[in-house]
């Protein structure tokens, strides 16, 4: 058999577990809760693992390693900017938008809760908020298409459309029918052959060069800036403000309806502390591994003369040129799993977005579970198609194209999913002048070639403006305080774990 047949075994081999996890899932969908969030009963490992899957994507095996490859580690202050960002959301904000999307009247979507906990009646908040949402995440799903279609044609030297298609098809039928658990049981297996496949192959590599002893001359040989975490320039602002970019990366989490979403999933709001350990474990190594991966890469390919291409593609290329072909075919559908896994949990938000947000708020009459669930499984579909056609013609790279979505996702909604859930006196106006101002910014911003990326004066641009227009227009309502004791947290919590409420249910712990 040749190498390629060996390949494609391996690829049919993924595709096939994945439907047949699409299948589990949708055998354990019942109704229309079921389809968007599991029926808030997702056991912590999967929350954990499907969260960092979903959020990674292709950037972690492609864009990550590749960005590290050409510039050195001067690219890895992103990482630590995710990592700090990742634990910081699940330590603070899980336990409580688990707790508080079910108080405010059981919301299963992101705009539905900041309606709820708002108390908005004029509908805007939920719209306004859903079309961010598919604006956003069609250029995200946009991004994975692409990232797809580049993984066919490096790897198998097939034509670019046709592993466009050949994507959008297989994240399709599992997402299609499975939904949340689908997405979410489809990313925990993509996120352990992610993280194996970012371990295994800069291991292997550096036994191919003859050890650890090998990699540092043969950087030096491409150039000595590579291992330098400032990037071998003098500590100037410019390098300064690179810096803080790169972290800034972490505001994002706070923001991300596609991570967050997992949150709201879990069966109990003290799920989150299990679920944060096994997540945070996931992420530091996959990372570790990445870094490493780009690192090692750069080393491997200076001294054995192979020739790269696309920087993007360089644990692809390395585990074809290490690996028996059946094991790189395996370490491929782990690149492609990336992809995949982000594109599943996006046309789910998507269509929540569609169905939950916007179709449910026009109608009049309540329509039945059942058409709610082949509405959302219709509006999946169309998401689909709507990014796939857009990416027929790739105009960005794929960190490219993942930092703006991830950016307009972070200034539109990470400032005021902390103030919902930390601060008594956001109101709905406020929340709504920041979602716009926070998303025009990151337009606005990526038009000039500061250096700064978007996310960062987005962030600020929105909290700003919630505070003030909040501060504005806020009126006491008596059942929001009802639902915090005195220490300021939340009732529901502290229910959840067991306890009895006390007598006294004002929030003067609560900032004001």
């Amino acid at each position: 058999m040749s190498d390629q047949t060996y390949l494609y075994i391996a690829l049919a081999l993924y595709f096939a577990g994945m439907i047949a996890i699409g299948v589990f899932a949708a055998r354990n969908t019942k109704d229309h809760e079921d389809y968007m969030l599991a029926g808030r009963n997702l056991p912590p490992w999967a929350a954990a693992l499907s969260a960092g899957a979903s959020d990674m994507s292709g950037w972690l095996v492609m864009g990550l390693p590749g960005a590290i490859y050409v510039s050195g580690l001067i690219d890895a202050w992103i990482a630590v900017g995710l990592t700090v960002g990742a634990y910081l959301n699940w330590r603070f904000v899980a336990p409580r938008l688990r707790a508080y999307t079910e108080v405010s009247n059981n919301s299963i979507t992101i705009p539905s809760f900041l309606e709820n906990r708002l108390k908005d009646t004029s509908r805007l908040l939920r719209i306004v908020s859903s079309v961010i949402i598919l604006v956003f995440f069609t250029l995200y799903i946009n991004s994975g298409m692409v990232a797809g279609g580049v993984f066919f044609e490096s790897s198998f030297g097939s034509n670019y459309h046709l592993g466009l298609a050949l994507v959008a098809v297989v994240t399709l039928s599992y997402t299609l029918f499975g939904g949340f658990l689908g997405a979410s049981l489809t990313d925990v297996a993509q996120g352990l052959m992610m993280m194996t496949a970012l371990l295994v192959v800069p291991v292997l590599a550096v036994v191919s060069l003859g050890g650890f002893g090998e990699i540092g001359p043969a950087l030096a040989e491409v150039g000595p800036d590579h291992l330098k975490i400032f990037g071998g320039a003098a500590v100037t602002g410019g390098v300064i403000i690179g810096i803080i970019s790169s972290l800034a990366w972490g505001l994002g989490y706070f923001g991300q309806p596609h991570i967050i979403v997992r949150f709201m999933a879990l069966p109990s709001p003290q799920a989150a502390t299990s679920a944060r350990r096994i997540g945070m474990t996931w992420m530091a190594l996959s990372m570790v591994g990445a870094v490493i991966c780009g690192l090692v890469g750069l080393a491997y390919f200076e001294r054995t003369g192979n020739n790269l291409d696309n920087p993007e593609t360089v644990v692809l290329v390395m585990a074809q040129l290490l690996l028996h072909p059946i094991v790189a075919g395996f370490v491929l559908a782990a690149v492609l799993a990336a992809i995949m896994s982000t594109i599943s949990s996006q046309l789910v938000v998507c269509s929540s977005a569609l169905v939950e947000d916007l179709y449910k708020v026009m109608r009049r009459e309540a329509p039945s579970p059942k058409h709610l669930t082949v509405l959302g499984r219709t509006c999946v579909l169309l998401v689909a198609i709507v990014a796939a056609l857009m990416a027929i013609v790739p105009n960005d790279t794929i960190l490219g194209l993942v930092s703006f979505a991830w950016a307009g996702f972070g200034a539109s909604f990470g400032p005021i999913v902390l103030l919902s859930l930390f601060w008594r006196k956001l109101t709905n106006w406020g929340a709504l002048a920041a979602m716009v101002g926070g998303a025009v910014t990151v337009f606005v911003w990526s038009r000039f070639d500061t250096g700064i990326y978007e996310l960062l004066p987005g962030f600020i641009v929105g909290l700003l403006l919630a505070v003030v227009v909040s501060r504005a227009t806020y009126r006491h309502d008596a059942t929001i305080e009802k639902e915090f004791d005195d220490t300021g947290e939340l009732m529901a919590i502290k229910v959840g774990a067991g306890q009895t409420p006390g007598p006294d249910t004002r929030s003067a712990g609560m900032p004001s």
